[in-house]
Parts: structure tokens; sequence; C-alpha cells
């Protein structure tokens, strides 16, 4: 068992929320981003509520001993990468969704 904290783009909202499941179904502990309600909601996030989740989204990836990087397509984000760059910080593991669905 391993605590895994779930890295990606919130464009990718459906297909992390289906990974974080099957990670959870394999006996892990899974943390996931805080998701906006719908597309719209995200308008309503000020500038300084992004960046509180952006730290609290660290911390998740401190708690964690792996990252699971969502990247639909290969594609990464800038976020998304500064996120995988802390994580490699930390010595933490760091797996990709595209390297695990075949």
């Amino acid at each position: 068992m391993k605590v895994i904290t779930v890295c990606g783009s919130l464009k990718f909202k459906e297909e992390i929320i289906k990974e974080a499941l099957n990670l959870e179904l394999q006996g892990n502990v899974v943390i996931t981003p805080i998701f906006p309600i719908n597309d719209t909601d995200k308008d309503n996030f000020t500038k300084e509520e992004f960046e509180i989740l952006g730290r609290m989204h660290k911390e998740k990836i401190k708690l964690s001993d792996a990252i699971y990087v969502v990247n639909v397509n290969g594609y990464i984000g800038s976020s998304t990468k500064n996120e995988i760059e802390y994580a490699k910080s930390l010595n933490k593991e760091i797996l990709y969704y595209t390297d695990l669905i075949d």
C-alpha cells in the first residue's frame, strides 16, 4: 500500500477520478485535487484561493509516497510540471498514466 497524490490538468477531471478509483481498488490511499463543481465554478475562485489550493496540493504531495500524473495523450501543463519537480525534490516516486494504461 502506498499513499498516492494524483496530479494532472483539471481538463482531465473524469480521467483523474477514474484513475483515483482504480488506484484505491488496488489497495492504495489516494489523495486527489479539489475540483470546481462545474466548469463555470472555476471563475468564482479568486487568485488568492487558487494559490491556497496550489499550496495545499503541495502539502498533499509531501504526505505521499508517490504522485500519479494523469497525462492523457502525454499532456502535462505548467502547474503539473511544477508539481512533478516538487515531488522530485522530495524524492517521491512518480508514476505516469501513459506508462500504466497499456
